[in-house]
C-alpha cells in the first residue's frame, strides 16, 4: 500500500522545466506589477509639480491620463512578448 502512495507522490512532482517556467513567470509578473504600481502612484503624486498648460489643460493631466495609458499598454506588450519567448524556450526543451 505504501508503494502506491509513493508512486503517486512522485508522479505529481513537477518537472525541472515546469519549475523553471513557473519561477520565471512569477519574476516577470512581480517586476511588471512593481512597474505598474510605480507608474500608477508615483506619476500621480509627482505630476502636481508639472505646472504648465498644454492645449488649454494642465500638463499634469496629460501626463497622468495619456502617459499612464501608454505605459500600461507597454506593460501588457512586454508581458505577452516575454511569455511567448519563455513558452517557446520551454517547449523546445521537451
Amino acid at each position: 500500500m505504501s508503494d502506491k502512495t509513493d508512486s503517486r507522490s512522485s508522479a505529481t512532482q513537477p518537472s525541472p522545466w515546469a519549475l523553471m517556467y513557473w519561477r520565471r513567470t512569477q519574476r516577470l509578473t512581480m517586476a511588471l506589477l512593481a512597474l505598474w504600481f510605480g507608474v500608477t502612484f508615483s506619476a500621480a503624486f509627482f505630476a502636481r509639480e508639472l505646472d504648465f498648460m498644454l492645449f488649454g489643460w494642465p500638463f499634469s493631466f496629460w501626463f497622468c491620463a495619456q502617459g499612464a495609458l501608454l505605459l500600461f499598454l507597454a506593460i501588457v506588450c512586454v508581458y505577452a512578448w516575454r511569455m511567448e519567448r519563455l513558452e517557446v524556450g520551454v517547449e523546445s526543451q521537451d
